[in-house]
């Protein structure tokens, strides 16, 4: 009971559609009902139980609710008449609170483990037929599908992993533990003062450990980063009924018995029983699974009463009562059974993953050989010495050459690579946030830096997503603008004002109360909140009108009607009904056969009239306006019983048109030149006419000269042909529907773009789910778009999109970096080691196991760190997107791994053979151990500096330095570096065999670390050879993704055609004239030819305006150009 009270453990509101809660009472409590009842009527759906409870309305009088008026915003007296310590303290008690129990979280233990068991010490268990965990995270894992309540989800379970695969090293350092310190006492060192057998055993466990202990600590907080992330992402409101007022609260506050107010767009949180509504209809298959959409009602009206948790709500408005919250919920108890779910690999990890066994491979071959060869040249030697040595020492030589050729593995398996795309992606969605941007799918952020074309919606994204009306046309009297509103008012004739304004009050969902800041705004609808507010400035309280007319019928307003319509009864009358229709205006008009003139009297709707109307929206939607009509109609009992689901649209008066504004949001013609910079193709899909949508565009950017911009039915009635006809000069589609967006989604994804797709209403979850990166409204998107999306834009802004592609790219290159400094280690040490232990009189390598171990750490953990941190520069938009299968690694980054990997083995090759005479050293012990403190401390230095060089990996980046200032983490990592390497050099000992330097030998360490800057500029400027090795250069066609049809050709397209037209014009006047002079029979010819080839056969492509331009009698200039201008269009089209 504690638990449902509120227990430490059920802070997290549910996910969109799931709730949670600790289990409440099996007694009725207060109520007279139990929690287990109402759960029981819904799991299977069982309408007879619902019956036998009574029905709706008894459960809610069980519930002690009463459907019109809803709980008491503070209840806080139970039935019984007791006081409760706090607001619905017994009613939380019985059934339960709307938040999950806590999910148990990886523990810092778990992930050392996970760490202990990387693929970095697996790669033998893969080369031996042994499957890998490819899953970053605790261990491997794989799914199974049980049937939790009917519906199939996936169980995650653990793997067991072969635990003698995660202890290599371990063994080994043990191994060397046991022979140094049996040396120590009874072997050949028994008699030394000083005992150091155990030193390099100890040291290669240590170094395991930090690493470990590196891995985990990093993982760690990027889980704590995405739990941030998480329980941002679970924060959204919902209407219900509270002391007889429409409220918001958050979703984790709702309880049985509240009335929940649903429309469309909502993802219902709890399980509830239908009590009123209009039309409701969900998609209940992310609960059920059923596909078809399922129309609410109540039982006596033969619909399914039942409203699961988890349905989106797809048509109408309407109340139910909640009777399951939480863990009791449909889905809650699904989430429930989820919960040990797993993150799927990004792309880019997975084709990471094939890159890292590839090399691997290549190690493992490396280090069998330089095992093979090691022992067989020891075995050699010992055969031709003169005295065979003692087994303890063979042995102990063994177990060196073991660990030596295990190191080369460690050092050349690339385990450095999934953990930098952990980084990088951990770092980028972290601030990515800051700049509103919310990541849901991890993967997201590395495809959006491959986005090629941008599908943007208008309202919201491109303009400020606040509506104001500011033109209008009612009753022959005109608005000019919002200042005006209260003044054009009092002009309009009593009968025409009351009704104008009750049709804006009634036929409308939105509502006043406070917005998520908690200051007092319209909700809903940002065009009926532009009307709403219209009606406010006129003075009038649209909450006394729908008080005074309850609506008899409602028809939502829906993406396919374009139009909502409220059936209210008239007041004074009997059967006698008033229909309130608004929308789309051309739509309205159709249905309309009169209207009300400037006196407030209905007269017939003429042609010319009717022309006039239509010239007015036209020059509204030319001012880059949202033209809404007006219209109203009386009808009787019998047509309203006659219209059953489909809305009385026949016969309408018409009452006005207003034009409605939505300012561009600042910065938007900027952002949208940013993307034409970066190669990145905007369009603009919007539902208003195409008119208003050109003039958006091309305030924005998007519509240049010569693109084009067609109405959705146009594109309807295209073929697939002549749709990727027309794609690459398409800027603009208006009129659209939800299956043109997802049909133009479809189609650039034939066309091997990458695509993004912006939208914030339930209409468009199709085309969010099927973009490559789909892209919602965090203010404005209904909680269906939300969830069909990948990144939400926490300020609605389209300048967050730029910032998406900015981060997306810079993770991309952030991997690439690191993927070229690492590469270049791993061939540098492995061949260094291999060739100095081959070629040395001793066998020895120039890098010790403990050594290679640091320099392990080096190139992965923190290079990992320094170089995945980076931000976004400017400069990442100054090229073209990459392919979609585009290699990983490009000529340049080969060229550069191959080119210092040569100069960084010769170099220390150099230093190893003539490196005594160099630093003045003596040809003896001390001098070896001072020379091979010095190559390693070199070595080290060359890997400092390379990761300067791996800052900028572009062909045409010779700065290295640029913006090293701003890198706080590259500058920080470095100077760790240097610092643990000065501690390594000065009191690493016997542990990693090194000997203090002099100053001279630092600064001459330093020196030969130095030339890897002066090495990587001369290899950035060598000539471009991918084409003779069959590489992609990083400016070829192979990465680069550049649009079919550039805006420079358009727009010289364009000025081509501008030349024809000018030239076909003056021509056809002289012509005009000539022909005029000559006689009829030339005059008509001239006329043909006027008319263009499209008097003789239709175009296959739609024109740049997108009409159809009729032939005149007569032969004016005006007409002349015109179909001078069509002429030129057709003849380049055919």
């Amino acid at each position: 009971m504690a638990a449902a009270n509120g227990g430490s453990n059920e802070r997290s509101p549910l996910l969109p559609g799931g709730g949670g809660a600790s289990p409440g009472s099996n007694s009725t409590g207060d109520f007279g009902v139990t929690a287990e009842q109402l759960t029981a009527m819904l799991d299977p759906k069982d309408p007879d139980m619902l019956e036998e409870l009574g029905g709706p309305d008894q459960i809610c009088k069980a519930l002690q609710v009463d459907p019109k008026v809803g709980l008491r915003q503070r209840e806080q007296i139970g039935s019984n008449g007791r006081q409760q310590q706090e607001p619905f303290q017994a009613r939380r008690a019985a059934f339960g609170r709307n938040t999950l129990p806590e999910a148990s979280q990886v523990t810092f233990w778990q992930l050392l483990y996970a760490a202990y068991n990387d693929r970095t010490l697996s790669c033998f268990s893969g080369l031996l037929g042994k499957q890998s965990p490819k899953d970053s995270g605790v261990g491997a894992v794989v799914s199974e599908h049980q049937s939790v309540r009917g519906v199939s989800v996936p169980v995650i379970k653990p793997v067991n992993e072969e635990e003698e695969v995660g202890v290599m090293l371990t063994i080994a350092s043990a191994v060397s533990l046991a022979v140094g310190v049996y040396d120590d006492i009874l072997g050949s060192h028994k008699d030394d003062e000083v005992k150091v057998g155990w030193v390099e055993g100890a040291a290669i466990f240590l170094a395991v450990l930090v690493v470990c202990f590196t891995n985990a600590i990093n993982d760690y907080q990027k889980e704590k980063q995405f739990q941030r992330l998480n329980s941002k992402k679970e924060d959204r409101t919902v209407k219900v009924r509270r002391d007889g007022n429409e409220v918001e609260i958050g979703v984790q506050e709702l309880n049985v018995g509240d009335v929940l107010l649903i429309e469309p767009g909502d993802i219902v949180p709890v399980d509830g029983v239908y009590l009123e509504g209009h039309n409701i209809t969900c998609d209940e298959s992310s609960a059920t699974g059923e596909s078809d959409a399922i129309k609410k009602g109540t039982v006596s009206e033969r619909r399914d009463p039942f409203i699961l948790s988890g349905a989106k709500v797809l048509e109408g408005v309407g109340s139910m009562v909640v009777v399951a919250v939480g863990a009791r919920s449909f889905y809650g108890k699904i989430m429930m059974a989820m919960r040990q779910g797993s993150a799927a690999a990004t792309p880019l990890q997975r084709k990471l993953d094939v890159l890292a066994e590839q090399i691997a491979k290549y190690g493992m071959s490396a280090a069998i050989l330089l095992l093979v060869t090691l022992t067989v040249k020891y075995v050699v030697n010992c055969a031709l010495a003169p005295e065979f040595p003692p087994a303890s020492e063979m042995f102990s030589q063994f177990v060196s050459i073991a660990i030596e050729s295990i190191t080369v593995v460690v050092v050349a398996v690339p385990e450095g690579l999934p953990m930098a795309v952990t980084i990088a992606l951990a770092y980028a969605t972290t601030r990515m946030l800051k700049d509103g941007n919310l990541v849901r799918q991890l993967a997201a952020c590395e495809t959006m830096g491959g986005a090629t074309v941008v599908c943007t919606d208008k309202t919201g994204t491109l303009t400020q997503n606040r509506m104001t009306v500011v033109r209008g046309f009612v009753a022959e009297r005109e608005l000019q603008s919002r200042s005006e509103a209260h003044a054009f008012y009092e002009q309009l004739p009593q009968a025409t004002r009351s009704i104008v304004l009750e049709g804006i009050a009634v036929n409308s969902t939105a509502f006043e109360g406070p917005d998520e800041t908690g200051a007092i705004d319209f909700i809903g609808s940002k065009s009926e909140c532009a009307l709403l507010g219209f009606s406010k400035a006129c003075g009038l309280d649209y909450r006394c009108e729908r008080a005074d007319n309850p609506p008899a019928r409602v028809y939502p307003f829906s993406s396919e009607k374009k139009t909502m319509t409220t059936v209210i009864p008239v007041r004074g009358t009997h059967g006698q009904f008033r229909v309130h229709a608004k929308g789309a205006s051309e739509i309205v008009l159709r249905a309309c056969t009169r209207y009300v003139d400037g006196d407030g009297a209905e007269r017939e709707l003429t042609d010319s009239v009717r022309t006039a109307l239509q010239q007015r929206i036209s020059a509204y939607a030319h001012q880059a306006l949202r033209t809404f009509a007006l219209a109203f109609k009386e009808i009787g009992q019998p047509e309203l019983d006659a219209c059953g689901d489909d809305a009385p649209l026949e016969g309408l008066v018409w009452l006005g048109v207003v034009g409605i504004q939505d300012p561009l949001r600042p910065g938007v013609r900027q952002a949208v030149d940013d993307c034409r910079r970066a190669g990145v193709i905007v369009r603009m899909i919007t539902g208003d006419n195409i008119e208003t949508a050109r003039a958006i565009a091309r305030d924005a950017g998007i519509l240049t000269k010569g693109g084009q911009a067609v109405a959705g039915p146009q594109w309807r009635q295209m073929t697939p042909e002549q749709q990727h006809a027309l794609l690459p000069r398409l800027q603009v589609m208006a009129r659209s529907s939800p299956l043109d967006k997802q049909i133009m989604v479809e189609r650039l994804q034939e066309r091997g773009e990458v695509v993004t797709v912006s939208g914030d209403g339930t209409n468009d979850a199709p085309s969010l789910q099927r973009a490559d990166v789909g892209f919602s409204m965090g203010i404005a998107g209904t909680e269906v778009a939300k969830e069909a999306s990948d990144i939400i834009l926490m300020d609605d802004d389209f300048k967050s999109i730029v910032k998406a592609l900015r981060w997306g790219r810079a993770v991309n290159d952030s991997v690439r970096k690191f993927l070229q400094f690492q590469l270049t280690v791993n061939i540098t040490a492995v061949l260094l080691t291999f060739t100095s232990s081959v070629f040395s009189a001793d066998g020895q390598s120039a890098l010790t196991a403990v050594q290679l171990l640091w320099v392990n750490m080096i190139m992965d953990t923190l290079a990992a760190l320094a170089l995945a941190t980076e931000g976004p520069t400017d400069a990442v938009l100054d090229r073209p997107p990459q392919q979609r299968n585009s290699a990983l690694i490009t000529f340049e980054m080969w060229r550069m791994i191959l080119g210092q990997a040569a100069f960084q083995v010769s170099i220390n090759l150099l230093l190893l053979n003539h490196g005594l005479a160099v630093f003045h050293l003596p040809d003896n012990t001390a001098g070896l151990a001072v020379l091979r403190t010095t190559v390693f401390n070199s070595f080290v230095f060359l890997q400092v500096f390379n990761q300067i060089n791996c800052r900028r990996i572009q062909p045409d980046e010779f700065n290295v330095f640029a913006n090293i200032q701003n890198d706080s983490g590259f500058l920080l990592v470095q100077l760790f570096i240097i610092a643990a390497q000065w501690l390594i050099v000065s009191y690493g000992g016997v542990a990693f065999s090194t000997v203090p330097l002099s100053f001279s030998q630092w600064a001459g360490s330093l020196f030969i670390g130095l030339l890897s800057l002066p090495v990587g500029l001369l290899i950035r400027m060598l000539p471009d050879l991918s084409a003779c090795f069959g590489l992609e250069g990083a400016n070829s066609a192979a990465q680069q993704h550049l649009p079919e049809v550039s805006t420079a050709r358009m727009r010289m397209e364009a000025s081509v055609k501008d030349v024809q037209y000018a030239v076909r014009f003056f021509s056809a006047i002289r012509n005009s004239q000539l022909a005029k002079q000559s006689g009829p029979d030339d005059y008509a010819t001239n006329r043909n030819f006027l008319a263009g080839p499209s008097s003789r056969r239709a175009s296959t492509m739609p024109s740049s305006d997108c009409t159809t331009a009729a032939p005149t009698a007569a032969v004016s200039t005006s007409s002349s150009w015109a179909r001078v201008k069509k002429a030129v269009d057709n003849s380049a089209n055919e």
